[in-house]
C-alpha cells in the first residue's frame, strides 16, 4: 500500500492507504478527525467541504492521491479557539439548527471571504449554492457571512 505524506492543519501526517480512497475517510477513519461530516459521498451537498490550499473542494471525492503537496485545512484547523469571524458570525446569527452541514457551510464560507472579503448577496448565494440545509437556515447563513466579511 502507498504512502501519503499529508499537510493537514500545518501538522504533517503519514498515511497508509489506497490510491483512489478519498481524503474524506482519510481525514475520518485514518486521522481520526470526526468535524468533517460525511452527506452524500457524491460532491452534491457539501457537507465535506475542506480546504485544499484555502480552496473549498469536497473531500467526499477528492481520491488521495490527487492532494499531492497541497496543504488541508478542516473544520478543526480552521481557527484554534473557534473564533475565525465566520464562526463568531455563526454563533451570532444562531445558523445552525441540527448542525449536520455546519462544518461543510463553514468551509465553503472561510473559502469564499478569502477569495472575495465583501461579497454581495448574489455572489454570496452563488458560492455557497453547493451547500445544501436540510433545516433551512439559508438566510442566517447569509447574515453570517455578510457579518463575518466586515470583521475580516
Amino acid at each position: 500500500m502507498p504512502k501519503y505524506n499529508l499537510t493537514i492543519n500545518s501538522e504533517n501526517k503519514e498515511v497508509d492507504t489506497v490510491a483512489d480512497m478519498p481524503l474524506l475517510w482519510v481525514i475520518r477513519d485514518l486521522l481520526g478527525m470526526k468535524g468533517t461530516k460525511f452527506g452524500c459521498g457524491q460532491s452534491l451537498c457539501g457537507a465535506c467541504t475542506v480546504h485544499l490550499d484555502g480552496v473549498a473542494v469536497r473531500s467526499c471525492s477528492l481520491q488521495i492521491s490527487a492532494v499531492g503537496d497541497g496543504k488541508i485545512t478542516t473544520i478543526e484547523g480552521l481557527s484554534e479557539n473557534g473564533d475565525h469571524p465566520v464562526q463568531k458570525a455563526w454563533v451570532e446569527h444562531i445558523v445552525p439548527q441540527c448542525g449536520y452541514c455546519q462544518s461543510g457551510q463553514i468551509m465553503n464560507a472561510a473559502a469564499l471571504l478569502n477569495s472575495n472579503p465583501s461579497p454581495g448577496v448574489a455572489e454570496i448565494e452563488l458560492a455557497m449554492a453547493g451547500n445544501l440545509c436540510r433545516c433551512g437556515t439559508y438566510n442566517r447563513i447569509k447574515e453570517a457571512i455578510m457579518t463575518a466579511s466586515k470583521s475580516l
